[in-house]
Formats: structure tokens, sequence, C-alpha cells
């Protein structure tokens, strides 16, 4: 009798895993649903059954019940909402539960990521179908004059976010948007940077924490690696920092970095120029910002990574050159 009830209690744990991992392999896979992005409708006054069989209705869901279970289950029955929404295809019952519950009607969204270049932006703009496309012909310049910008040149100028829109919003309205918002952060930031930091003006502190973003693997080093490059600058010393030799490089950049390529003079080559580069070389996050206006008080003049995200700091150039022997040499 005590083997048997361990044996049902065993088929029904079993079956109450498998039941879990085929809701959660449901939940996440997309609907696929057959065109490109779909106009729904959800009634006022709608409960969670009568949701389910308006999507099955509109051809979003085959079945509801499903759907109404995840609902329960996360219990998010109580706070899904009427409205129009636009679906793309790709959605999955979790992302579309979580669109119903926030009220994301008609919304498309874009997400514009740290350390990624103005080129990055522009592709992702021009391959979302929710945007109205205008500017997809125009230069670089012909945008920052529309955005009414100071500057010709638009790398780092952008804040990197998730935005969210109404669909047909068109791609200079984005722009305009993180532009506005990198705008607004990076000046609250300067009017609270710390004192005596070798930056004439926002824009240079921006560039700074443009190499900062690049550099960084280990977020809570950003303090460190700002606090060598300052004083680097304070010095008269050459960054001397990969990222913008890369940069320069261009299209001529393989995914490897060699000794002519350190000789070879760029605006951006940070070994053969000194002071920062003329522009920023990516889109820095506000962390990256913070770094550069209040850099980590710290002798360092070096660092070099370990291998593993993180880096040795070192004083000088002799522990420097052993650091270089143990981490990248591994001897």
């Amino acid at each position: 009798m005590i083997r048997r009830l361990k044996i049902l209690l065993l088929l029904t744990v079993f079956t109450g895993l498998g039941l879990c991992a085929w809701l959660v392999h449901y939940a996440v896979s997309p609907l696929k649903l057959k065109p490109s992005s779909q106009e729904i409708s959800i009634q006022s006054k709608s409960g969670l059954r009568s949701i389910a069989n308006q999507l099955v209705a509109q051809g979003v869901l085959q079945e509801p019940w499903r759907f109404i279970l995840i609902a329960k289950l996360l219990n998010k029955e109580q706070t899904l909402q009427a409205g129009e929404y636009t679906l793309n295809r790709n959605i999955s019952p979790y992302h579309l539960l979580l669109s119903l519950n926030h009220g994301k009607t008609t919304k498309g969204s874009v997400t514009f990521i740290e350390g990624r270049t103005f080129a990055n932006m522009r592709q992702k703009l021009a391959q979302n179908d929710a945007v109205k496309q205008t500017v997809q012909h125009w230069s670089d310049q012909q945008i920052m004059h529309a955005l009414g910008a100071n500057y010709t040149v638009p790398e780092g100028l952008f804040f990197p976010d998730t935005f969210y829109f109404n669909r047909n919003t068109t791609d200079i309205a984005l722009l305009k948007i993180s532009y506005d918002a990198m705008q607004s952060k990076l000046n609250v930031a300067w009017q609270n940077r710390a004192s005596d930091l070798p930056y004439k003006n926002p824009y240079e502190a921006l560039i700074m924490a443009s190499i900062i973003e690049k550099e960084t693997g280990l977020p809570s080093e950003r303090p460190m690696i700002a606090g060598v490059f300052v004083n680097r600058l304070r010095m008269g010393m050459r960054l001397q920092t990969d990222p913008t030799v890369i940069y320069g490089m261009g299209a001529q950049y393989n995914g490897n970095i060699r000794k002519k390529d350190l000789l070879t003079d760029t605006p951006y080559n940070t070994y053969t120029r000194n002071g920062l580069p003329p522009t920023p070389i990516a889109m820095p996050g506000l962390a990256a910002i913070e770094a550069a206006l209040h850099p980590a008080q710290t002798k360092a003049l070096y660092f070099v990574g370990k291998g593993d995200g993180s880096h040795a700091f070192s004083n000088n150039l002799s522990d420097h050159n052993r650091a270089v022997v143990k981490y990248q040499l591994k001897k």
C-alpha cells in the first residue's frame, strides 16, 4: 500500500512538472501570426475568458484555455485592459499577456543599446515595422540638421534606452526623443560633476564616457577606468585605448587589431595622438557618463584585462608589464 502511494505521488509530481514545462514552452513560443503585424480589438469590460475568446475569434489564439491558465497562474486576470492593439508576428502568449496587462495599445518599441554606434541605431529603426521610414536616404549630417543639433557628427549624442511609441511614428521623431534625452541627462550630470576635471565642456565628458563604455567589461570598474584615463589626461599622457583605434579603422576592422593598426595615424588613434578623439565612439549609458564625471580617486595609470571581464590596475609601467605577462601572456 505504501509503495503504491509513493508511486502515485511520484507520478503526480512528474505529471505536474511535465505540465509546467509544457505551459512554459507554450507561453514563450512565438504565435507566428500570418500577417507581419495584426490589429486586434479587446472590448471594454471584458473578463479573462471573454478576452481569450476574442483572441481566438480574431485568429490570434487557436484555443482559449491555455492562455486563461497562464493568466490565472501569473495572477494577471484582473489587470487586463481593453483597447486597440497591434501585435508583431512573433509575439508570444506571455508577451501578449504583458501587453494587455500594461495597456500597450497600438504601440511599437525600439531598443538602443549602450556601446553601439549611430549606424546601428539607424539599422534598428530601418528594420522596425512599427516605424514610419523618412530618413533612409538622408546623410547623418542631414539628420543632425533636422534635429536642430549643433553637431554634424551624430555619434554618442543619443541616449540608449527602450522607447515605446505609437505605430507609424517617424524615425526622425524617435531620434529626436533619444537625442533630447541624452542632452537632458548629460546636462544634469555635468552640473553635478566632480571638481577639477580635465574636460572643457559636456561634449568632452561625453567622448570620455563613450570610451569608458567600450572599455568596461565589469560595470563596477567604470569609475576606476575613468580614473586611469583622467589621470592620463591631466599628465598629458596619451590615452592609448584600443576601442578608439578600432573606431577609426571603420570598415577595415575585421575583428583583429595589429601593431600596424596601432601605428597607423587617424584622428581616433589615441596611440599616435594626444588627448581625446574628436567625437564619441559609441552611445554611452548613464553609468558611463557618471563615471566620466565622478572618476575614482586613484594613482593608477594602466590596466590590463584578466580574461574574465575584469582588469588589473597598476600605478607604474613595471607593475603593468608584470600584469601583462601574468594575465595576457599567461606566464
